[in-house]
């Protein structure tokens, strides 16, 4: 078996957050070999960066990159806000944006050994939260809004917007930072949550006494209601109140939208 020194168990601790015990007999289980011991202690489940992983990761910080006809909204969650705001955590979530707006998928997983990495030196539960690329057709335009808070981006949203000019797009992704549409039309509204709401509204409309005659004038006019709360193209324009978002689009068309809201 490899001789362990005390200068070995230092740096491995140091580098996985396990206990000194357990990088002891990591090491000599890896014949000394750091590498091999630091993934021991993963597959173990002791580095320190393992035990966290069940913890709650209600805060992190929000990024959004658009490169032209490429676009992405990446979080990256964390436990506390001290560390959201960080300088360390601010930059990864920068470059984990920008590695998606141009590899999708595949940039996010490049930066896999840094988003170990920093689980150890900020002592958290950090990971990768809901992430989208966007990749405009020929015909769209890609924009993009970050509401920043305390020195990080906490909500984003990105659009792709057809015959229409990046002011219009612009103007429409800071409504929805604020409104936070669920869906883009009534048409992406599952069918089983309209159903559902059109139950709760007929026993709230019956619970009130309202004439049997009425009921489906009711139920239609709250379900109207409760889709311009959802839907992006029945909503209000936050800046201008009598306009829906369908008649500010005045025939330029959203092809998609992501919203990413830190603790969402």
């Amino acid at each position: 078996m490899a001789e362990v020194t005390a200068k070995d168990v230092a740096a491995l601790r140091k580098a996985t957050g396990a206990g000194i015990l357990d990088c002891r007999r990591a090491l000599q289980e890896s014949e000394g070999d750091i590498e091999k011991a630091t993934r021991w202690l993963r597959e173990q489940g002791l580095s320190g960066a393992s035990k966290r992983a069940g913890r709650e990761r209600a805060e992190g910080a929000v990024q959004v990159v658009v490169n032209d006809k490429n676009g992405a909204v990446v979080a990256l969650e964390c436990e506390t806000d001290f560390v959201a705001k960080s300088s360390e955590f601010v930059a990864l979530v920068d470059s984990l944006a920008d590695a998606c707006a141009n590899l999708g998928e595949a940039g996010i997983e490049k930066f896999a050994p840094e988003i170990d990495q920093i689980k150890i030196s900020l002592k958290e539960n950090i990971a990768v939260g809901r992430h989208e690329q966007f990749v405009a057709g020929e015909d769209s335009i890609l924009d993009s809004y970050l509401h920043i808070q305390n020195g990080r981006g906490v909500n984003g949203v990105l659009i792709e917007l057809a015959g229409g000019s990046i002011e219009l797009a612009h103007d429409i992704a800071v409504h929805i930072a604020f409104a936070r549409p669920e869906y883009l039309s009534r048409e992406d509204v599952p069918a089983e949550a309209i159903a559902s709401e059109k139950e709760t509204i007929q026993a709230i409309a019956a619970k009130e006494g309202k004439p049997e005659a009425q009921l489906e004038k009711i139920i239609e006019g709250r379900l109207n209601g409760w889709f311009k709360e959802r839907v992006l193209l029945e909503q209000s324009f936050a800046r201008d109140e009598k306009k829906t978002i369908t008649q500010l689009l005045d025939g330029a068309v959203i092809r998609r939208f992501a919203q990413v809201v830190v603790g969402a």
